[in-house]
């Protein structure tokens, strides 16, 4: 009785002492049923921002057309799209290949996806892609065809090469 009353004092204390949404990363579980929608806002808040700080990246990079090898905005690919991503988003350093994107994090289902999460594609034989999830069935890549664009998990090309997703931040 006293422990309950001692987590919920403790979880209240630090909800409004706190000035960032990592305050409420205890799991659910441990708070009471009124404050457990502290921890869907603060989710859902955390997913937004993420969100919204890719979609500034997205802007500084939208339209440079794809350049297999290439790391600038006179031509890029996939994977140094994602490193510049994250680099400027979120100040996090990936590796160069998609070969080495796709150790990182750990997996997450299909239907679990969160801003910020890393999608692969099996694209050929020996060959893969990345992109990043933005929400809402989308993610951003550079296409050989279009150059920096957000796409659509649910285009036939997307769906049928979808291989599977990482997720890389601890807020997403």
């Amino acid at each position: 009785m006293y422990l309950k009353k001692f987590l919920s004092a403790l979880l209240l204390c630090v909800a409004t002492s706190a000035g960032h949404a990592y305050a409420f990363d205890l799991p659910p579980d441990l708070a009471t049923p009124a404050h457990q929608s502290l921890f869907t806002q603060s989710s859902h808040s955390r997913s937004a921002d993420t969100k919204s700080k890719i979609l500034t990246q997205y802007s500084n990079w939208e339209g440079t057309r794809y350049l297999y090898g290439g790391h600038s905005h006179h031509g890029i690919d996939c994977s140094a799209l994602m490193q510049e991503i994250f680099r400027g988003a979120v100040d996090m350093q990936l590796p160069r290949t998609t070969g080495e994107q796709i150790l990182r994090g750990h997996h997450v289902a299909r239907g679990n996806l969160k801003p910020g999460d890393l999608v692969f594609f099996q694209t050929s034989p020996g060959t893969r892609h990345v992109g990043v999830y933005v929400g809402n069935h989308e993610f951003i890549h550079a296409s050989k065809m279009k150059g920096v664009t957000i796409s659509s998990l649910d285009n036939r090309y997307w769906n049928s090469h979808y291989e599977t997703s990482r997720r890389i931040l601890a807020l997403a």
